[in-house]
């Protein structure tokens, strides 16, 4: 495994979530730290995420707009202005099809990143199909965002990141050092309260001991990384940058 412990903090950062959260888990304490730099942040989530509740009575009308809410939050608390774009795909229904690598190409095009992050689609054994085509859509939306001849309807400017970061990937060889951003992480997670329950196991936010063990898998896997890098904490990313 090859491994690098800080790249050259980009001036702007475009990550593609399949949902509100994924973006978060998977990168939260880079973007963090490169935020704290300077470097603007825009989010991409791909869904709805109407299917986040555990709730069978829950008004999913509701849920979408407390989820866009608090992605917009959770922005926030990254260091980030809240610039989140929802491309509004019904959660769990997701495709990546030529529609919707259309859509992601234009706001590759549109924000002009200098580093693009997302779901590793490859991860062999990965059971939630919306992470899987989110992830195509990140890397075929790369493709199709650099060439003039790909949607040329879109108006808009061929851009060409310089760096693609996949999170969860079987076989990372980048491994960022964000020692010292794991609680802005943390924040940036609760900031999605609707998940409390359904992703983070806290059924209770008044339980302590609840919260707290949330947090202390988030800390641990974040030392777990940065040890095989020799640093405090890390996020792995599988790194192509031969874009």
């Amino acid at each position: 495994m090859t491994v690098a412990t800080a790249l050259p903090r980009p001036e702007r950062a475009l990550v593609i979530a399949a949902h509100p959260d994924d973006a978060e888990f998977g990168a939260g304490a880079t973007l963090a730290k490169w935020a704290a730099g300077g470097t603007e942040l825009r989010h991409v989530v791909c869904t709805d995420g109407s299917k986040g509740s555990w709730n069978p009575d829950e008004d999913l009308a509701r849920l979408v707009a407390v989820r866009q809410e608090e992605q917009r939050a959770a922005s926030r608390a990254l260091g980030g202005r809240g610039d989140v774009v929802f491309l509004g795909w019904p959660d769990g229904e997701l495709d990546s099809g030529l529609r919707q690598r259309a859509q992601v190409a234009a706001e590759i095009r549109r924000f002009r990143p200098d580093v693009v992050l997302g779901h590793d689609p490859w991860r062999r054994y990965r059971l939630h199909p919306d992470h899987r085509h989110a992830g195509l859509l990140a890397v075929e939306g790369i493709v199709a965002a650099r060439d003039f001849h790909f949607f040329p309807e879109i108006g808009l400017a061929p851009h060409r990141p310089s760096l693609l970061l996949l999170w969860e990937a079987d076989e990372p060889d980048h491994i960022e050092d964000v020692s010292g951003f794991g609680e802005v992480k943390l924040a940036a997670l609760l900031a999605h309260v609707s998940q409390l329950r359904s992703t983070m196991h806290i059924d209770d936010r008044e339980s302590s001991a609840q919260e707290r063990a949330f947090r202390e898998r988030v800390l641990a896997r974040l030392a777990q990384h940065g040890a095989r890098a020799g640093v405090g904490q890390g996020e792995e990313f599988k790194a192509i940058d031969r874009l």
